[in-house]
């Protein structure tokens, strides 16, 4: 294995990040975590809403300490003559923009396409939007929320007796930016053939649709609708949650049809494993009760330390359902160092998930957490070669 080096792959990767909220500013996020300059746009006065979004502390944003690390932070108002002006200067040099103003915003303020790749051909322009460039809801407003109910995700989530349900986060922004992260690295890849530059339209609609699996395909050949049902699946059972004897919960997974015998081993009931219906995935899901109450009973019976032993020494599937307070106490998250610790001059000591993945030669790094708003503005356009006297004048534009 080679030795990492301190050149992360995106290094010299220069991203302009124009979007706010969620799907957009992580795409920026994922790509500067390994090692691409981005450079955060804000409005002057209109901070990007992620900002105050949940919890703070001593009145900073702690959501935007996430989704901000290893961005430094500028103002500049696309509306103004100037503040245009200023971001054609910036798109000549950089090589991704990531915007996600409603279609046909860019276009009024003579942003759009044309006018950018004439300044620089080799841009990447990620258009990210809730319905994507055209259609007849393109100009709708959207969020993540909207893709969760329309992809079909929350028509099978939630118990079969009980109304649809919605994530409690940003479920379809998240896959959304990570897809918008792998769609900008596949145009950057066709710009090393093709020397030219590319428009990447990014609906958040769809990327939640792929991770949903072949639903449309089932529907398609033999008109099956997936219906809700709970922590089961129709798939393979036992495939629940169960409580333990002292009152926490565990997760059970029988995907592999040998890890469904060991568990009904493992509970005291090996004559099931001899029914005809155990022997696919399907054929116990039909039979859930059953597996659920022998499966359940089981655990039940015994303290969630017990239940988690026994399953390892049977090598069979189980996690405990952990709330934050226990992943950040987790060994193998600590051994991955999944939730690392960020110096920050604002708040500290700082723990935040860490970078997406390891690479062993050109790993990624947080090298600082989300900036205050506008705090690079003067460093950044003076290395882009603006004057004093040119900065004083977007300023009293309000561009700045």
């Amino acid at each position: 294995m080679r030795t990492p080096t301190n050149h992360p792959p995106l290094t010299g990767l220069r991203v302009l990040d124009l979007a706010t909220l969620f799907a957009g500013p992580l795409a920026a996020t994922l790509l500067g975590d390994f090692g691409a300059e981005v450079v955060k746009v804000e409005h002057p006065t209109k901070p990007d809403p992620s900002r105050g979004h949940g919890p703070a502390k001593d009145g900073i944003g702690l959501w935007w300490k996430v989704l901000g690390r290893n961005k430094r932070a500028i103002t500049l108002d696309l509306s103004k003559p100037g503040g245009r002006a200023t971001l054609l200067r910036l798109a000549e040099h950089a090589d991704v923009i990531v915007e996600n103003f409603r279609p046909g915003t860019l276009e009024k303020w003579d942003l759009g396409w044309p006018e950018l790749s004439a300044v620089n051909p080799r841009l990447v322009l990620a258009r990210v939007t809730a319905f994507g460039q055209f259609g007849p809801y393109a100009h709708r407003p959207g969020f993540g929320t909207l893709a969760e109910a329309m992809s079909g995700f929350a028509a099978i989530t939630g118990e079969p007796d009980a109304p649809p349900t919605l994530p409690p986060f940003g479920l379809a922004d998240s896959i959304a930016g990570l897809a918008t992260a792998y769609a900008v690295l596949t145009a950057l890849a066709a710009r090393e053939r093709t020397g030219e530059g590319q428009v990447v339209d990014m609906a958040i609609i769809e990327p939640i649709l792929t991770v949903l699996g072949p639903h449309p395909t089932w529907y398609d050949q033999l008109g099956h609708v997936q219906e809700r049902t709970g922590n089961r699946s129709a798939n393979n059972a036992p495939r629940n949650t169960y409580r333990t004897a002292d009152g926490a919960w565990v997760a059970v997974s029988t995907s592999a049809q040998s890890v469904a015998e060991r568990v009904m081993r493992l509970v005291g009931r090996p004559e099931l494993i001899d029914e005809p219906w155990f022997a696919n995935g399907v054929g116990r899901a039909r039979h859930a009760d059953v597996l659920d109450e022998a499966v359940g009973d089981w655990i039940a019976g015994r303290t969630r330390a017990d239940v988690l032993a026994a399953f390892e020494k049977a090598e069979a599937a189980v996690a405990p359902v952990q709330d934050v307070t226990e992943v950040l106490t987790d060994p193998q998250y600590q051994s991955l160092d999944t939730i690392t610790t960020v110096d920050d001059p604002d708040l500290g000591p700082l723990r935040m998930q860490n970078v997406l993945f390891r690479l062993s030669s050109t790993p990624g790094a947080i090298r600082w957490a989300g900036r205050p708003h506008g705090a690079d503005t003067d460093t950044v356009l003076t290395e882009l070669g603006l004057t004093p006297a040119e900065l004083t004048a977007l300023r009293a534009e309000g561009a700045l």
